[in-house]
């Protein structure tokens, strides 16, 4: 799922930095000035769980399960998007740097590419857990939520490499097409156990500390802070007794 320097021609990957610039930039903004789908405008709160989710979307990549003919890993891009909004695309930037550096997976020149397969399909997850939570339940939205991300990803991934090596000498036969189609393939096993996780951890996270979920609703206008309504506790003198 992490395409290598030299597979992809010049245009293409310098395209994906574009993409990958232009996105990161964006959810930088929408992650301080706050959004529908981010209700939350505190950047500063929103600090500590997406180095926990970068971390988490970093170590996944290093769990590879051998299914014949190849061996893959985790993405868990869906649950990034559902837990962090639009903030999931530069933590997605961060976590594949890191990737790149400690594992070698991918490639410093398709980072922005490789950044633009896994946190496009991620933000989309994002949304598809919030807007399914009304209807759907928290544990069946998240299931959801965790195929599509996987399964979106996948699918830009072939298409991506299928594009960038049309007319290279690199897939000159139908056999090495086949080869890549059978790869993602081997995926779907992955995306299934995507959603089970994403599921699992949502509804964990749900009863012990359901916090970390408050901003994956939009608020009702009658849950916003109305300082008129607050109650305000009466001025004590040194006695316990009011003044009036």
């Amino acid at each position: 799922m992490h395409i290598s320097d030299g597979i992809l021609p010049l245009p293409l990957w310098l395209g994906g930095y574009g993409i990958t610039t232009l996105l990161t930039g964006y959810s930088l903004r929408v992650g301080q000035r706050g959004s529908r789908f981010m209700p939350e405008s505190d950047p500063r709160r929103q600090l500590p769980k997406a180095s926990l989710l970068t971390a988490a979307f970093f170590v996944a990549s290093s769990i590879h399960l051998p299914i014949p003919p190849a061996s893959v890993h985790f993405l868990l891009n869906g649950l990034v998007g559902s837990l962090l909004g639009p903030l999931a695309y530069p933590a997605i930037v961060v976590g594949l740097f890191f990737q790149v550096v400690a594992f070698g997976h991918g490639g410093l020149t398709t980072l922005g590419i490789n950044a633009a397969i896994m946190g496009i399909p991620a933000w989309l997850a994002g949304g598809l857990f919030r807007i399914g939570r009304r209807v759907l339940g928290t544990g069946m939205a998240a299931f959801w939520a965790g195929v599509v991300g996987a399964g979106l990803a996948v699918l830009l991934f072939y298409g991506v490499v299928i594009a960038g090596l049309s007319g290279s000498p690199l897939l000159a036969t139908e056999a090495e097409r086949l080869t890549t189609g059978t790869l993602v393939l081997a995926h779907i096993p992955v995306i299934v156990l995507e959603g089970l996780f994403t599921s699992w951890v949502l509804l964990f996270l749900q009863r012990v500390q359901p916090d970390l979920l408050a901003d994956s609703l939009p608020q009702p206008s009658w849950a916003t802070t109305n300082p008129q309504s607050t109650p305000v506790e009466p001025a004590l003198s040194p006695s316990g007794y009011g003044k009036g």
